[in-house]
């Protein structure tokens, strides 16, 4: 199908379209600041609760067995039940988690509220991408898309400077603060208070027009088309979306099957641009970070500061991303982007090779850098950031939600979603064994996963600049080389 209601009326861009986009990517402020508040509690925990390192990372990774479980069954609900009403279930796991891990009495309960916060997580990482590129202007959906990583940045920013400001106040993470409460406590509960907002948002949020139509609500999605969206053409554009649904009867996971491997080509890209986006050791820099820097010599209040500027690096350049998405394109972005991911974990990986064991005066073991090697591993640590946090972190997301067809897009989103929470998963679990080998050695793995990016991008990946969303093939009914359009 060729024809878009840009090249029948004129798409109007308005305030209300942004209001809702910024309140749907609230959802991502919370998945950032629910997988990133451990990061100032994790050494706190190791010591309260006695754990081992295999241990301690699973109560950091555990959290993201949740994301997949909620990811995978995010997405048909949704189309059973709507968008909103995920959001909504997701507000509440979200708050339930940040009580109940702010007053877990072991790490087995934290653990499992940890999880429950992940299943809030995985649902909002599925529902957001796809409820804001459905209410989103096709010119202009990259940048609302673009939101939802920034949303997810800043939620990373937030959780860190809480962190931050908590252990400064009460003296340390394990140090008490207010009731009694030791710090490392209210870092999970100050989540509360953006779940809440985020609950009280979503009861006020459009339905999708798109799921709208899908159920035969045509008055409802004419009206959000036209209020929020900004069609002119209504009942043009109200005929596209009826035609891209044409075949479908009950969305399920069935949908997404195919000849290649047993799934659509469409769904495999998503499934890999998710993995690649992980593999490449983003959240070691997140959820390791201030264990990380203090092992190369920064106390614990200079390694917070150092995370919190990286997380603050991750906001600007996420900025930059939105800004040229749909003027540069997706492709070309993340070629850019694995290229320089590739150079600046590399360095890392020469930089640690540089490093020697320490042994503390009560036994423990890490190693530290001498100058100007650690220097170096700061600048590239950070330079990493750059690349990721302007172009695969909020690009991966944009693609996710608007390269599936409509029939399968909240399916196909939830495996891709679930995918990446499970390669999340395997990359912050094995980090504390690979980092037991050597720095060198994982930062070196995930250079090569950096490489491997870049050749799949540049094979499998499709340019989705400026298409409206009834457009999209789901690879089966496509013969056209990768790239085109």
């Amino acid at each position: 199908m060729t024809s878009t209601v840009s090249q029948h009326g004129s798409d109007r861009f308005n305030a209300r379209v942004i209001g809702i986009t910024i309140a749907a990517a609230l959802g991502g402020f919370l998945f950032g600041f629910d997988t990133s508040v451990i990061n100032g509690a994790v050494d706190a925990l190791a010591a309260e609760f006695s754990l081992g390192p295999a241990l301690t990372g699973f109560a950091v990774s555990s959290a993201l067995l949740g994301c997949a479980l909620g990811a995978w069954f995010a997405g048909p609900l949704a189309n059973r039940r709507g968008r909103v009403p995920v959001m909504i279930v997701a507000a509440v796991l979200f708050l339930a988690s940040a009580i109940g891990s702010g007053l877990a009495f072991g790490v087995w309960d934290l653990i499992v509220w940890r999880v429950v916060g992940g299943l809030g997580v995985g649902a909002a990482s599925v529902i957001a991408p796809a409820y804001i590129a459905e209410v989103s202007p096709a010119h202009v959906r990259g940048r609302l898309g673009s939101l939802q990583q920034m949303a997810i940045v800043l939620g990373i920013f937030a959780a860190l400077l809480s962190d931050a400001l908590f252990a400064g106040v009460a003296g340390g993470a394990s140090a008490p603060l207010w009731l009694g409460l030791e710090a490392w406590r209210w870092m999970f509960m100050a989540e509360a208070l953006p779940a809440v907002i985020y609950g009280v948002f979503s009861l006020r949020l459009p339905e999708s027009p798109r799921f709208l139509v899908a159920r035969g609500r045509l008055d409802e999605a004419a009206q959000v088309l036209h209020d929020f969206t900004g069609v002119d053409r209504v009942n043009l554009m109200i005929e596209q979306i009826r035609h891209s649904l044409d075949f479908e009867k009950q969305a399920s996971l069935a949908d997404l099957r195919g000849r290649a491997l047993g799934l659509k080509p469409v769904v495999w890209t998503g499934i890999l641009l998710s993995v690649f986006q992980q593999a490449v050791g983003i959240n070691v820099i997140f959820y390791y970070s201030t264990t990380l820097w203090r092992s190369v010599g920064f106390g614990e209040s200079d390694a917070l500061t150092v995370t919190v500027i990286t997380s603050v690096t991750n906001i600007v350049v996420t900025i930059v991303a939105i800004a040229l998405v749909d003027k540069v394109g997706r492709r070309p972005m993340l070629l850019a982007g694995s290229a320089g991911m590739a150079v600046s974990l590399g360095t890392m990986a020469l930089a640690f090779s540089h490093a020697v064991p320490v042994v503390a005066a009560d036994g423990t073991e890490s190693v530290a850098l001498a100058a100007p090697w650690s220097t170096i591993a700061l600048v590239a640590a950070n330079a990493f950031v750059v690349f990721f946090g302007a172009t695969w972190g909020p690009l991966v997301w944009v693609l996710l939600g608007e390269m599936f067809p409509n029939r399968i897009r909240a399916g196909a989103l939830a495996v891709a979603a679930a995918a990446q929470w499970v390669a999340n998963f395997v990359v912050s679990t094995t980090f504390p064994g690979l980092a037991a080998l050597g720095l060198t050695f994982a930062y070196g793995l995930y250079a090569v996963m950096a490489l491997l990016s870049f050749v799949f991008v540049w094979r499998f990946v499709r340019e989705t600049k400026g298409r409206e969303l009834e457009e999209m093939l789901d690879g089966d009914e496509s013969k056209a080389p990768v790239g085109a359009h």
